[in-house]
C-alpha cells in the first residue's frame, strides 16, 4: 500500500519544551478515496542511546532516574532503569552518543558501534533513535558521570551484571523500551 499524503494545514499547538504540532492532511488509499485526516505530531528531535558492557565482567552500566511521564501513568517512584541516551544537538549521532555515555556514565569510550535504528512511538512522536554498542574498560571511568546539573539532570550509574539485567526485563524492573531492545540485542549477538 502507498498512500498519497498532501499536507493542507500546520498547526503549532506548543512550544514550550519541544513542538507539538496539529497536522490536517488527505490521505488517499492506493485504491480509495481521498479523505481529510487531523493528528497531534511530537516533534522532540532525534536520539541515540548505547549498551555499554564489559565482556571480561560480564557486566553492562545501567542508569537511574526520574521520568515525570512514568510516574504520571502509574510507576509510583517515578524512577526507571536505562541505557545511556540523549537527544542529538548535532547531526551526528555517534559524536553524540560519546558526549552523553560521559556525562551521564562517566566513561569516555571511543569506539562505539551502530546496531540499528528505530521509531519509539511512530503514531505520536517524529523522534528516530539511534541504537549503539560498546565495551566499556575501568580505566575508561573519567568521572562519577550522573548527568549535567544545567540539564537538571539527577542521574545514578548502576553497573549491573547481565544476568541480572536480563532478570530484570522479566520481572518487570526495568520497562523501559529501548534498555530491553538493547539488552536482547546483547542476549542475541552473544556480546556478554
Amino acid at each position: 500500500m502507498n498512500p498519497k499524503i498532501q499536507i493542507t494545514k500546520t498547526e503549532l499547538l506548543s512550544d514550550n519544551w519541544y513542538l507539538l504540532n496539529k497536522v490536517t492532511f488527505e490521505f488517499t488509499p492506493e485504491k480509495g478515496e481521498p479523505e481529510i485526516q487531523r493528528r497531534e505530531v511530537y516533534d522532540r528531535g532525534n536520539g541515540a542511546a548505547i549498551l555499554l558492557y564489559n565482556k571480561a565482567k560480564q557486566t553492562v552500566i545501567l542508569t537511574r532516574q526520574f521520568r515525570l511521564p512514568t510516574f504520571l501513568n502509574g510507576n509510583e517512584s517515578g524512577m526507571m532503569i536505562e541505557v545511556c541516551a540523549g537527544l542529538l544537538d548535532e547531526k551526528n549521532p555517534e559524536d553524540c552518543i560519546k558526549r552523553e555515555t560521559e556525562e551521564e556514565t562517566g566513561y569516555r569510550i571511543q569506539d562505539v558501534k551502530k546496531v540499528f535504528e528505530a521509531y519509539m512511538s511512530p503514531g505520536a512522536v517524529t523522534e528516530i533513535l539511534y541504537f549503539f554498542t560498546a565495551e566499556y574498560q575501568p580505566e575508561m571511568k573519567v568521572s562519577e558521570g550522573g548527568g549535567l546539573a544545567s540539564e537538571h539532570e539527577y542521574i545514578e550509574v548502576l553497573e549491573l551484571d547481565f544476568n541480572q539485567a536480563l532478570k530484570m526485563v522479566y520481572s518487570g524492573e526495568i520497562k523501559d523500551a529501548k534498555t530491553i531492545m538493547l539488552l536482547l540485542h546483547a542476549k542475541s549477538e552473544n556480546l556478554l
